[in-house]
């Protein structure tokens, strides 16, 4: 999970570099990033079904292998096309990594030790990304652009040798078969729907090819949908389990856990570009300066488990959401005279709130997860996880995007340079810095510090209104169980598998099920072989 994270903020320290040593156009460029985000969502849902069939440790390793032979084309490779085919082999071993790592937890762990195991997992993969620029810009004021892919090579040698020696071989032998017609409508269906969200910023939401991809995205999934209902009318077990989904424990955690990625999706996209164009500090100096956020969510981590055990996971969840509202709310008042020590403030509470709700979350909804099923259950929590990130860039990127270019003076400027600074405030300040012009460069920043504030403040709500639907709609298993058994709508499995409570003599966890969904498994049955 380190190498995933840290490699989704590395190449946007390269990418500049790319530009002038490879000849990559800003088309290029962009794919180059993003051709990676596309086949790592599309592709995670089926390999969570991969991992229960034919063994999750297997299939982890299979992924790092894929995401090593991606890193290595990255090294060999001049061209920008090249460049981009090895980004998205690496997206496709991602793909098979996350909902793995993830899905191995709830047959390795006993609930009360599963959340330490995933507060250990969200920190290791939120602190790649402010890692990925440090390490970056340290590799390339020393060597060439490729060492962005070598630096790759001896980490995820490391998770492969942990992985063979280390991890017991978990799998579901009743797991469905692969269904070919089934995994190509969630991979062009999925995929689509990024595509779409992704080109939506730069070309315009009623671009035809961004309406094309997103309804086309909407007829493949439609089709999916309707697909895996029959398959389960005719008493076969689907692949997109929508059962899971019955589960109030799995649903609302998921949701929450969605909405917290949406959160932080826009956090991540706005701060990196105020640090370094607004605030001027180079690539490994930004790195460096979120890692305030890793301070807080590490404090967050190792508290979240006592308060959850205290009182639940529902009350600390919402009290979460609420501490990442009030961070995103302090962050939106930021001025044009504001320096660092206001960031680092608003950063710190902003990795407290991710934190105390995301872990919690993400461990309930793996909790409510029966044993056998932790890998087609973990392939649909990060996929709907991926989408809302990529949702959540879309529509703030659109949002900044559009309160910058209002904002921005261009008057007196030829339209070739009022064109280009209106792409982005590091294209304005390079404009200014080839006319001279102090007064762009001060609109510019004075610009995207508001749409920076209108980002924040949008997140806020967001946070809000999740805190909102996690008090009113999350079960709480340690008081529900506490009185004396799950109701009929799933928060008995949340309850037992969730937190350990309603347990036998015998340390199984409480059968308690849903109609037309899945009976959460004794902790860890059926499981290992």
């Amino acid at each position: 999970m380190l190498v995933l994270g840290f490699d989704l903020t590395i190449l946007n320290v390269a990418l500049p570099t790319m530009a002038s040593q490879l000849g990559a156009g800003t088309g290029e460029q962009q794919w180059i990033a993003d051709s990676y985000i596309v086949v790592f969502a599309a592709l995670m849902l089926p390999a969570g079904l991969l991992g229960d069939r034919f063994g999750r440790r297997r299939m982890l390793l299979v992924g790092l292998g894929i995401f090593l032979a991606g890193s290595v084309i990255g090294i060999l490779v001049d061209t920008p096309e090249l460049v981009i085919a090895a980004r998205t082999v690496m997206g496709a071993g991602g793909a098979l990594i996350m909902p793995l790592a993830m899905a191995v937890l709830p047959s390795l762990f006993a609930p009360e030790e599963r959340a330490k195991a995933v507060g250990a997992i969200a920190a290791a993969s939120a602190l790649g990304m402010p890692l990925g620029p440090i390490v970056g810009g340290w590799l390339l004021d020393h060597f060439w652009w490729g060492a962005v892919f070598l630096i790759n090579i001896p980490m995820v040698a490391i998770g492969i040798a942990a992985c063979a020696f280390l991890l017991p071989e978990t799998c579901d032998p009743a797991s469905p078969k692969v269904d070919t017609l089934s995994t190509a409508l969630t991979v062009s269906g999925l995929g689509a729907l990024v595509f779409g969200i992704i080109e939506a910023p730069g070309r315009g939401w009623g671009d035809p090819i961004v309406l094309g991809a997103l309804g086309g995205a909407v007829v493949l999934l439609t089709a999916l949908v309707a697909r895996e209902r029959r398959e389960a009318l005719k008493g076969a077990r689907p692949m997109l389990d929508l059962g899971l989904l019955r589960h109030r424990g799995f649903l609302w955690n998921t949701v929450a856990a969605t909405l917290v990625t949406f959160v932080l999706s826009g956090l991540l996209f706005v701060l990196p570009q105020y640090l370094q164009a607004v605030l001027g500090y180079d690539a490994f100096a930004t790195g460096v300066r979120l890692l305030p956020m890793m301070g807080g969510l590490l404090i967050a981590a190792r508290g979240s488990a006592p308060l959850v055990k205290a009182f639940g996971p529902r009350p600390v969840i919402a009290a979460g959401l609420v501490v990442l509202s009030f961070a995103a709310f302090l962050g939106s008042r930021t001025g044009m005279g504001d320096g660092y020590g206001a960031t680092a403030l608003w950063l710190s509470i902003t990795g407290i709130g991710f934190g105390f709700a995301m872990v919690p979350a993400m461990d309930a909804a793996l909790g409510a997860l029966p044993a056998e099923r932790a890998g087609s259950g973990s392939g649909l929590l990060m996929t709907l996880r991926q989408v809302g990130g990529a949702i959540g860039v879309a529509l703030l990127g659109s949002l900044l995007a559009g309160a910058y270019t209002d904002r921005l003076d261009t008057g007196g400027l030829p339209d070739p340079a009022a064109d280009a600074a209106g792409d982005s405030v590091v294209a304005a300040h390079l404009v200014a810095e080839r006319l001279g012009s102090r007064a762009l460069a001060a609109s510019a920043d004075s610009a995207f510090v508001h749409g920076m504030d209108l980002v924040l403040l949008v997140c806020g709500v967001a946070a809000l209104a999740a805190a909102l639907l996690a008090a009113a709609l999350l079960p709480n298993p340690r008081t529900e169980a506490g009185a004396g058994a799950g109701d009929a709508d799933g928060d008995g499995a949340g309850a037992s598998a969730g937190a350990g409570a309603g347990r036998g003599t015998d340390g199984r966890a409480g059968a308690a099920e849903e109609g037309g969904g899945p009976p959460v498994a004794p902790e860890g049955a059926d499981a290992r072989q």
